[in-house]
């Protein structure tokens, strides 16, 4: 009998460190898959520019990423309207003079996070608040989203702890972008918005515009532009000398956001980055022939160089 327990014992014990080595082994492979492919991308020294997608947390992204780095990542985001997807705005806006990782991001409700229905869907979203309903989960959802992309950066290699990123962002993207910088949850060292909504107000001016729709404002929405409305949040943007350099480009072809709103914002952000004696760090630049939407203008040619010498310059 007790060479049969004894026995038993071993055995018993034997199946115990059998499944804790089954458990850690998975753990293990679980962790490695997740983390090693873009790992290995972001570290690898390679000779040819590589193209890489694939989710930053929980947010679609499309990596480009250059024989060479040596600058922390820039970060993009589209907008409605062409182009609409991170892999257009990518094509379009490739930014391969810059010598960092471009991280191109889906948003909220864009793509492979499209809600059923589609477009359907959107334009009903559209009608019943558009903004309740789109302006506050996609663009306020994208700032939302920021930190977590930022920290899987850092995770997977792609940046140091404590960089600070790069960051652009088109049309509601700047919105975004201009948001992000006001709200401090993630460390920019420069950023360039294009056709930007100046927040909600703009962008509750261009959706009566388009659509000959009165929009009834709430409480809720009034709030929600105070928050976003960014001509009112200069001082939050450029606290200081160190204020993120910050470049505004507008088309003077633009008939989807209003003169006076950009006007406003120009005017708000030059007046605080000469109070904080960052001058140097604001430009605002208008193009010639440049529509909001970039469908292949004349004048597009001048916008990667333009946006590249401004990263370039600003790290």
């Amino acid at each position: 009998m007790d060479i049969a327990c004894k026995l038993w014992r071993l055995v018993a014990l034997m199946a115990i460190q059998f499944l804790l080595f089954v458990s850690q082994t998975q753990a293990q492979a679980a962790s490695t898959d997740f983390a090693s492919p873009l790992h290995n991308e972001c570290i690898l020294n390679a000779r040819e520019l590589r193209v890489v997608s694939t989710h930053l947390g929980k947010v679609p992204a499309t990596l480009r990423i250059p024989p060479h780095v040596s600058r922390p990542p820039i970060v993009l985001w589209h907008g409605f309207g062409s182009p609409a997807s991170e892999s257009e705005l990518m094509s379009r806006l490739p930014l391969d003079d810059v010598p960092a990782i471009k991280v191109y991001l889906g948003l909220p409700l864009f793509g492979v996070r499209a809600p059923a229905g589609g477009t359907d869907e959107l334009v009903r979203r559209q009608k019943e608040d558009v903004a309740r309903l789109v302006f506050e989960p996609v663009v306020w959802g994208a700032v939302k989203e920021l930190p977590a992309v930022v920290a899987a950066l850092e995770r997977h290699g792609c940046m140091k702890g404590g960089d600070r990123i790069g960051l652009f962002g088109f049309s509601a993207g700047g919105t975004a972008a201009l948001i992000a910088l006001a709200e401090h949850k993630v460390r920019v060292s420069s950023a360039v918005v294009l056709n930007p909504s100046t927040g909600l107000t703009s962008s509750i001016h261009a959706y009566e515009h388009a659509t000959g729709r009165a929009y009834a404002w709430t409480d809720a929405s009034r709030r929600l532009a105070r928050r976003s409305d960014i001509a009112d949040r200069a001082a939050d943007i450029a606290a200081d000398r160190h204020a993120p350099a910050l470049l505004i480009v507008t088309g003077d072809a633009d008939s989807t956001i209003a003169a006076q709103d950009l006007d406003n914002l120009k005017n708000a952000m030059s007046a605080r980055y000469r109070e904080v004696g960052a001058a140097d760090r604001f430009a605002y630049a208008v193009m010639a022939g440049l529509p909001h939407n970039l469908v292949g203008s004349g004048s597009e040619q001048e916008l990667q160089p333009r946006l590249s010498s401004w990263f370039n310059r600003f790290k």
